[in-house]
């Protein structure tokens, strides 16, 4: 429980990790940003497959297809329903703020951060889940991926607030706040596969789901939006490599 609790700060931690960058780093280059984000994509990919939906057929059984296959759909079925309630604003705020400047609208910011807050908790659900398997080595490697894309999500946060007129001091607590609520998904994961082990199976492919959605809806459209698609297509996967050579290496 002690290792679980401070990979959960790990990860959460991440995030706020990023705003620190983020504050060094305002006015960052898109083609920096896009190649950061790229390579934490292909990192939360491999995560996704190799650390959740595999050991979801593994410990399936007899229907263990069907099941993986139900979780991936109702994972990224899940975050859909939650896009559409709270939808991620990366473009709309950024191109608000592009020509408005400091009198970008305030109230959409807001809405932008606690966007990334809530996406935060399956994200947190992800890594508990994979302490919850049991697998520790694969556990560990799923919530660094995780923190992997923390760090670039954090940095982002930073400049939308401070061009909207947020005080610095406030932009980091904020940017804080969205990192515990990964922290809170963590332990929500690992408890729930922890009391109801038969749901194991469904929980990874669920997991892995939510994170894939991330990757394919969010991470991948955002970082060829700016005319960065070729080193960004890398990016993402020397990312994902990376995390298939710490897989088979540690597994």
């Amino acid at each position: 429980m002690d290792l679980v609790l401070l990979t959960a700060l790990g990860v959460g931690g991440a995030t706020v990790i990023g705003a620190l960058i983020g504050f060094l780093f305002k006015n960052a280059s898109h083609k920096f940003s896009d190649i950061i984000q790229s390579f934490a994509a292909g990192i939360m990919l491999a995560a996704a497959v190799f650390g959740l939906i595999v050991p979801s057929l593994e410990y399936g059984g007899k229907f263990g297809l069907l099941v993986t296959i139900a979780g991936i759909f109702v994972g990224a079925l899940f975050l859909n329903v939650i896009d559409r309630v709270v939808p991620h604003l990366h473009r709309i705020v950024g191109s608000d703020i592009e020509s408005h400047g400091h009198n970008a609208n305030l109230s959409r910011v807001l809405l932008f951060v606690v966007a990334i807050a809530i996406h935060n908790l399956p994200e947190g659900i992800a890594a508990g889940v994979g302490f919850g398997a049991g697998d520790t080595s694969r556990a560990l490697i799923i919530a660094g991926g995780i923190a992997l894309q923390n760090i670039p999500e954090g940095m982002i946060i930073i400049a939308p607030m401070l061009a909207a007129g947020v005080k610095p001091g406030k932009t980091f607590v904020i940017a804080m706040i969205t990192g515990l609520v990964e922290v809170v998904g963590t332990l929500i994961g690992y408890f729930a596969v922890s009391i109801a082990s038969v749901i194991l199976p469904f929980a990874l492919a669920f997991a892995g789901g939510t994170m894939i959605y991330v990757v394919s809806d969010e991470m991948i459209p955002e970082t060829h939006a700016h005319g960065n698609e070729r080193g960004a297509t890398y990016a993402l996967l020397i990312g994902f490599c990376t995390m298939l050579a710490i897989d088979v290496l540690l597994g």
